[in-house]
């Protein structure tokens, strides 16, 4: 079968590259290697609109763009431009209802370019050179004059032994000679004031033809080997590199694929490439019966996630003959005990799916599938021929005749099993059952010890559960051993609001009253301490190469970012903050919420951006919606009530939120809410989206057009899914920080308010809090200390303020476990200094420069080594991120995936 020609957009390559590289592809122009002089112009002008969304162009990426005739360059700028709008937003209509809500352009594009440059740098001073991509470590950058290109002290010396005229390296302006530096003028102090604090330009730089290809590669490899589900970003990633993958797998499908509804993913999708090539595959990927259902969902156009909403709606796609006798082969291959189970565990997807297997059709060649699908359909067994093959069926699976003397299977499951046994108090007789079965015995692990300590208080853990748990914790997936961690480290009580998260396509949560027997800390301290021990394992085997990491540096903010979980539910972002992390809200800032949404042609979708406010008891104080445009003191001011968004601007509102007044008005919380007035989904629309903006007063109050500020947008996420109420973030006007929450609240049929609905958002607000409370959740502070431990001897750990700085050796005869506990309860550094917290980031950086590393941050604030190698993570983008390509970027997912099992 010849490859379809399945198109995807070049944008969303492009998008790829700039979202998680920060590069650009630049079509080679009909102009000559040399920059055009007639592009010049055009170069200054995309300077000054990237500068004021806080981007700048490197040397070789501005090189490549000047060599562009005109109109090209006007093009390849006018694409630029778009992409970064749309990262944040920017790139729609934004017009409050109230045109003065709440209460300019520049004239000439360089000097708009050099005030803001100039702004930058008096906010920050360490910004990236645009020459040598770095920030210098011992001569600061400044911007030449007359120009505003940033360059730091070692380029300008290397400019200056050259001789002869000096120009700008990127744009070869002539400079002045009397001054190297552009003055610090009124408007760039102005700038300034409209920047926050320590905020750094991002720098974009050019990707050439073999770093797409490269970068493709890598970042394929990487989604292929990832041991947690893919998040929405995640698999459009994945659709869109698949796309761009070779021809023949053989060079790059790895033997196994961790995650199987990305395994299903990709089959599909090779199968629809060359349909007899990949054929071949499926034996070897499809390991349980399961597997063959997601393969079908995805081969259909389907995500293999077997929700009973897609099941519902789903429309099968047909199945050639020779891919319906694979799929049956396969199937038959299976013991039958275990196929029949596994067919009952998805019954209504398989009564479907076998409409299109038809097995009875091949009863003779692949008996024991058939006989699977009679288990499933009730069908009687000497009707389809298969009674005297399974007079003597084995176990689980049991022949019996009906009243009206038909011939049947019925099996019992494996849960069934192991609930009765744990109905009847028989913990050994379960845990025999589950040791079978991993990562069900380490997801029961709570229940178990629940079961024992209502069954026989006060006595040890049992000797089946202690011999079964070492083994089991080995073979476990990084979800459920994290999941068993989080909720076994922190101590529980009886009629506890408990939470619960559903599988489903968008992130849910409900919440009830635990009435369960607690676990002891003395049954539930022995377990953590082994799952610490196996983490500390996990993080010393997997290690890449043979070399250890010569130092670590940690963010102690990192305690503030939950493991990510339920990545397959969460929504598109800007900055993958994961679900129930705990943020700082900038000092001084005002924050400015927004939320967007188109509508279809000939439907109307009136959206409603709210905010709840709650007091220290979480009884409701009061509200900002479209009943109530300002509180209080303007403490809470609501832009207007939009009712329908038509295409193609659609429409937006904003409520911006002054938090020392919200404060004083006696409010502790805003809960930020999405409302569907009219119980539209929101997949129905055309886009929406929902975010916040961190404002100056100045900014807040200047008059725009638009009261949309892109360079303030801190996050945006996309409203997608089945869902009607969507909670972004929960507000701590107190602490000033904000909890990262991305759920939808379930809601009837009907027209919808704030008003209506304030209690039980209240009440879901509060169950998030104390679900997500600190040391109830594990947090990618356990995961750091663990991979520092096990693999340096040499940890640095940044505290909160950013001054702070502790320095942990790991003593000569002192035990990894020591250690890694030495640094999770932050005791008895080796050293500690107190700097300003740009020495401290100095400092960092030339401990970091040359040596094999390991660094962790929330933001990546710490300017670039010249040379690195090893891993880094970080939440935020910042100088860190123009390290060299020696510093493998991870992201949070990835990092969790390391801690896969390893053996």
């Amino acid at each position: 079968m010849k490859k379809q020609n399945a198109v995807v957009p070049e944008a969303a390559l492009d998008a790829y590259l700039l979202h998680r590289h920060g590069m650009v592809r630049v079509e080679p122009g009909a102009g000559p290697d040399e920059p055009l002089p007639w592009s010049a112009q055009g170069l200054v002008a995309l300077e000054a609109d990237l500068v004021r969304r806080g981007h700048v162009l490197t040397a070789p990426l501005r090189a490549a763009l000047g060599r562009l005739r005109p109109l090209d360059l006007a093009a390849a700028g006018t694409r630029l431009l778009r992409g970064i709008d749309a990262m944040l937003g920017a790139d729609r209509s934004h017009t409050p209802l109230f045109r003065r809500f709440p209460e300019g352009v520049p004239s000439h594009a360089h000097a708009d370019y050099s005030a803001l440059v100039r702004g930058y740098l008096l906010c920050q001073a360490s910004q990236i050179c645009l020459v040598c991509e770095r920030d210098s470590l011992e001569a600061g950058i400044g911007a030449l004059a007359p120009c505003a290109h940033l360059l730091c002290g070692d380029c300008y010396l290397e400019l200056v032994e050259n001789g002869g005229d000096l120009h700008c390296p990127l744009c070869r302006t002539p400079l002045d000679r009397k001054r190297r530096l552009s003055n610090d003028t009124r408007a760039a102090r102005n700038a300034a004031r409209e920047l926050r604090a320590g905020r750094q330009l991002k720098p974009l730089r050019q990707a050439r033809p073999e770093d797409v290809g490269l970068l493709a590669a890598t970042g394929l490899a990487a989604l292929l080997a990832r041991q947690t589900p893919l998040s929405p970003q995640d698999r459009e990633d994945l659709a869109l590199l698949l796309h761009h993958a070779p021809d023949d797998p053989a060079g790059w499908l790895p033997a196994e694929i961790p995650v199987r509804e990305t395994r299903a993913t990709v089959l599909a999708a090779l199968l629809h490439r060359d349909r007899e090539a990949a054929r071949p595959l499926l034996a070897a990927h499809l390991t349980t019966a399961t597997d063959v259902l997601r393969l079908i969902w995805a081969w259909s156009g389907a995500e293999p996630d077997l929700l009973p909403e897609t099941a519902r709606t789903l429309r099968l796609r047909n199945l050639p003959r020779p891919l319906r006798r694979e799929l049956l082969a396969v199937l038959d291959a299976f013991p039958v005990g275990t196929l029949a189970e596994d067919l009952r565990r998805h019954r209504e997807p398989w009564l479907r799916a076998g409409e299109l297997l038809h097995p009875y059709e091949h009863r003779a060649r692949f008996p024991y599938a058939a006989a699977a699908f009679a288990v499933v359909r009730q069908s009687d067994l000497d009707l389809h021929g298969l009674g005297p093959l399974l007079r003597e069926a084995p176990a689980p699976l049991r022949v019996s005749e009906t009243p009206g003397g038909h011939t049947r299977l019925t099996v019992e499951t494996f849960a069934a099993r192991v609930e009765r046994a744990l109905g009847q108090g028989d913990l050994p007789a379960a845990v025999r059952l589950l040791a079978g079965r991993p990562g069900e015995l380490v997801r029961r692990l709570h229940h178990l010890l629940r079961v024992h300590a209502a069954w026989l208080p006060g006595e040890p853990q049992p000797a089946e559960l202690a011999e079964a748990l070492p083994g089991a914790l080995r073979a476990v997936a990084p979800g459920p051993l994290l999941g068993a961690y989080g909720r076994l480290r922190a101590p529980r009580e009886y009629g506890e609001r408990r939470l619960y998260f559903p599988r489903g396509r968008v992130a849910s949560a409900h919440a009830r009253a635990d009435r369960g027997t607690p676990v002891p800390a003395a049954l539930s301290a022995p377990v953590c301490a082994l799952i610490e021990a196996e983490l500390l394992r996990r993080a010393g085997r997997s290690a890449h190469g043979p070399e250890r990491y010569e130092v670590a540096v940690l963010d102690a903010a990192l305690a503030d970012l939950v493991v990510p979980f339920a990545e397959r539910a969460s929504a598109k972002t800007l900055v993958a903050v994961p679900r129930g992390s705990v943020q700082r809200i900038p000092d001084g800032q005002r924050l400015r919420l927004f939320l967007h949404w188109t509508q279809r042609p000939h439907q109307r979708v009136d959206l409603d951006l709210s905010v709840a406010f709650y007091d220290e008891e979480w009884q409701f104080v009061g509200l900002c919606d479209y009943t109530r445009l300002v509180t209080g003191p303007r403490a809470a001011v609501h832009s207007g009530d939009y009712t329908s968004a038509p295409p193609p601007h659609g429409a937006t509102e904003f409520v911006d939120l002054d938090l020392p007044a919200l404060g004083e008005a006696g409010a502790r919380y805003a809960v930020v809410v999405v409302f569907s007035y009219n119980d539209i989904p929101f997949e129905d629309l055309t886009d929406a989206f929902a975010g916040f903006m961190a404002l100056t007063p100045s900014e807040a109050a200047r008059q725009r057009k638009s009261g949309f500020h892109p360079k303030g947008v801190r996050q945006r996420l996309d409203l997608a899914g089945d869902a009607r109420i969507c909670v972004p973030m929960i507000v701590d006007l107190q602490r000033r920080d904000y909890t990262w929450t991305d759920l939808n609240a379930g809601a009837g049929s009907g027209f919808h308010n704030l008003d209506r609905h304030h209690a039980r958002i209240g009440s879901l607000a509060a169950d998030v809090l104390t679900h997500f409370a600190p040391g109830s959740r594990a947090t990618l502070w356990d995961l750091a200390c663990a991979t520092a431990a096990a693999g340096s001897d040499e940890v640095l750990v940044r505290d909160r303020t950013g001054r702070g700085l502790d320095v942990y050796r790991r003593g000569a005869d002192e035990p990894v476990s020591a250690f890694a506990e030495r640094l999770r309860a932050r005791h008895e550094s080796d050293r500690r200094t107190e700097l300003p917290p740009d020495d401290t980031a100095r400092l960092i950086a030339e401990r970091l420069d040359g040596a094999r590393a390991f660094a962790a941050l929330v933001h990546a604030d710490i300017p670039a080594p010249a040379q690195a190698r090893g891993t880094l993570y970080r939440l935020y983008p910042g100088p860190t991120d123009a390290a060299p390509d020696t510093l493998e970027r991870i992201t949070a997912g990835e990092w969790t995936a390391r801690f896969a099992p390893n053996g």
